[in-house]
């Protein structure tokens, strides 16, 4: 059936909406008529080849919509379903069968060069399409998924405002909630006030974090985390930014997390840390970058830094909290979105590179 997808072509172009076929689906898999995406900046990475994946290639992995046809074999699922749609796993491997399909053997094959048998799924102009995107590609009026990448969702819940929990805010809050743990009373410092550090400020609250600091280069940013749960803000071009948790702290912070990447606030994300702090780190720079990293303070520390993908989360499982906590009032992400008409990506793109809008949202309908 044919269908409008937004194709990145090469890194200079903008995004391109065009007409392009896409396949019934194969056993274990759905069509889903998408009704929003969420934009990630992993999509940008791919589009300014940051992750070096072949293009044209249609981006999108925080995608919400229904359920409009169910392949063989698929369980649980129907047409009509409403849906949330998260990354792809294998569910054979070692890591999947113990519960941590993020670390999955194939996670790269499946989510970033679109493994699937039957190839990609979509053509455009006759040829193929690069394979789906995290299983889905869901920057598309439709997209094709699988059993493994979808959970339902009750259908009177507000599926284009819960659209990235697929994604960002699943990696932020998982982070807080599912990597690092915090118990109630402790300290965090969570450095970049994108979406995923504003949800894992959300999820520190949620957590009992008593001291929560964000920092950020943005101070309509740091506002947006004054409203979500942070106790103390800080700016990221201070000289001392590390200091200045350590004396709001006391001794330091007990936990940490880094959403950005950047080599100055990794540093500041360990140097800011007590004595037995753990850091978590959720970013993928561009290759290349480098990080100065001392190992005698780990050791005089005896700190601990670990990365997460997806927060550690089994999107069946967690997702649905996350929403139980939308439902409550305590997981606010309308704080963070704003929706765009699926013509206007582009605009959307930009308004978030420039910090003006936190969390862009595609409205396919």
């Amino acid at each position: 059936m044919q269908i409008k997808a937004a194709i990145a072509k090469t890194i200079n172009d903008p995004f391109e909406i065009i007409t392009c076929e896409i396949d019934d689906p194969g056993p274990g898999e759905l069509l889903i008529r998408v009704k929003a995406c969420g934009i990630c900046h992993t999509d940008l990475a791919v589009k300014l080849q940051h992750i070096p994946i072949p293009l044209p290639k249609v981006l999108g992995h925080e995608g919400a919509g229904i359920v409009e046809r169910v392949g063989l074999g698929v369980t649980g699922l129907a047409e009509g379903d409403a849906v949330l749609m998260s990354y792809g796993s294998c569910g054979g491997c070692a890591n999947c069968s113990r519960g941590l399909p993020g670390y999955c053997d194939e996670f790269l094959p499946i989510n970033m060069l679109g493994q699937r048998k039957g190839g990609s799924g979509l053509r455009y102009k006759g040829s193929e399409i690069g394979g789906a995107f995290f299983r889905q590609s869901a920057f598309a009026t439709h997209s094709i998924a699988t059993q493994r990448n979808v959970v339902k969702v009750a259908p009177d819940l507000p599926l284009n405002m819960l659209a990235p929990l697929g994604c960002g805010i699943q990696t932020g809050a998982g982070t807080v909630l599912n990597t690092l743990a915090p118990p109630a009373g402790s300290s965090i410092a969570v450095f970049g006030t994108g979406a995923v550090g504003l949800a894992g400020v959300m999820a520190a609250k949620l957590a009992g974090c008593t001291t929560v600091v964000a920092v950020d280069v943005r101070e309509n940013r740091l506002a947006v985390a004054r409203e979500v749960g942070a106790t103390h803000v800080v700016n990221g071009r201070s000289s001392d930014v590390a200091a200045q948790i350590m004396a709001i702290t006391g001794k330091g912070a007990h936990f940490s997390m880094d959403t950005t990447g950047n080599p100055a606030a990794v540093a500041a994300s360990i140097a800011c840390l007590r004595h037995r702090g753990r850091s978590a780190h959720i970013a993928a720079p561009p290759r290349g970058t480098s990080y100065p990293l001392d190992p005698s303070a780990l050791v005089r520390g005896g700190l601990s830094i670990c990365g997460s993908i997806e927060g550690d989360a089994i999107p069946q499982i967690f997702i649905p909290q996350l929403i139980e906590f939308f439902r409550r009032g305590a997981l606010p992400i309308d704080k963070l979105v704003t929706f765009f008409p699926f013509e206007d990506i582009n605009r959307a793109i930009d308004e978030m590179e420039t910090g003006a809008v936190v969390k862009p949202v595609l409205v396919m309908e």
